[in-house]
């Protein structure tokens, strides 16, 4: 049974950092998933895409929202990846998705993601 297990979530000022983990367990990262992504969602809005990751090259594609301030990278071995949150706004209050692909390396859809964690909340205060 694969589960990716978000954590590091929790409350910050504006303008500060946090770093998300997700890692996986009943898959190997390093045959099995092509990509992964985050993705968030705050109240009452849908969900959104925050950025990805590939597999083989650590490629990365950021949101245009985040960009410059939040950054991917992962750990194969690991079967982690991250997401260092800098410079955070109160607009990046979120429940935050981690996200693994089978098929994709990049993928900025939520429907090209075969596995999903369970979501953790960042809350921004200003």
């Amino acid at each position: 049974q694969v589960q990716l297990v978000e954590s590091g979530g929790g409350l910050v000022q504006a303008g500060g950092s946090l770093r998300l983990s997700c890692t996986a367990s009943g898959v190997t990262f390093s045959t099995e998933i092509m990509g992964w992504g985050w993705f968030r969602q705050a109240p009452g809005k849908e969900r959104e895409f925050v950025g990805a990751i590939s597999r083989t090259f650590g490629n990365t594609h950021e949101a245009d929202s985040v960009k410059g301030r939040f950054t991917i990278s992962r750990d194969v071995a690991k079967n982690t990846v991250y997401l260092q949150m800098n410079s955070l706004k109160s607009e990046d209050t979120a429940v935050y998705f981690c996200a693994a692909s089978r098929r994709f390396d990049i993928a900025t859809h939520d429907s090209l993601y075969d596995y999903w964690g369970q979501g953790t909340q960042v809350t921004v205060s200003s």
